[in-house]
């Protein structure tokens, strides 16, 4: 189980790295950064639940990461270049997210 919490924890703060840096310096929806690194703000609301191993935390935080699952599909299908590659990276580290919370709340469901 420490190995999901590790691998959830990292996920999550590398997708929240990843936001930031995209948004503000990487490909920018406008140049000089933009507010839309703001989407970043509510996956820090999930990091001190998921670092204390809080079984709720998992599971709201495993909904949420669904909609940075959606942008990052729909952001690889319509842009170009390095914003595509930025999307494709934004599915895996959601999709890494997912499978290690839903797995990690269905193991301490079973313990509880």
């Amino acid at each position: 189980m420490r190995a999901l919490r590790l691998v959830a924890s990292g996920s999550l703060i590398g997708l929240l790295l990843l936001c930031l840096a995209w948004e503000l310096w990487l490909a920018p929806l406008r140049p000089g950064g933009s507010l839309v690194a703001l989407k970043a703000l509510p996956l820090s609301f999930a990091i001190p639940g998921l670092l204390n191993g809080r079984r709720y935390t998992y599971q709201w935080s495993s909904m949420l990461i669904l909609a940075y699952f959606a942008e990052g599909v729909v952001r690889a299908w319509s842009e170009g270049g390095a914003a595509q590659q930025l999307a494709a990276a934004e599915i895996v580290l959601s999709l890494v997210f997912f499978a290690s919370a839903v797995a990690y709340a269905r193991l301490t469901r079973a313990v509880a």
